[in-house]
């Protein structure tokens, strides 16, 4: 049976002081993650708010071992790129 690994990104972006500011930051991880780890990536809440952001990726295996390495993987991308700015991560699996 397939499974579905799910990671959210908690941003707070203290020294952004307009969307373009956060744009760089959400735009960059977006990339990096996709290319990275060929996951499919959006920004999912806080669009409108320039100094936060939530930013959830999906990956799909044939193992659940599979999905975490890649999610794992992941998470070390995003917190080399994010610094400080990342607050929180959860994953979700199913």
């Amino acid at each position: 049976m397939p499974a579905l690994g799910i990671i959210t990104f908690e941003l707070h972006l203290p020294e952004a002081h307009s969307l373009k500011d956060k744009r760089h930051w959400v735009l960059g991880l977006k990339e990096k993650l996709r290319k990275r780890h060929n996951l499919a990536v959006a920004e999912i809440d806080y669009q409108d708010i320039w100094n936060r952001g939530l930013v959830s990726a999906v990956t799909v295996s044939n193992q659940r071992a599979q999905c975490q390495k890649v999610l794992e993987a992941a998470e070390r991308t995003a917190a080399s790129f994010l610094g400080p700015f990342l607050v929180e991560v959860t994953y979700e699996y199913l």
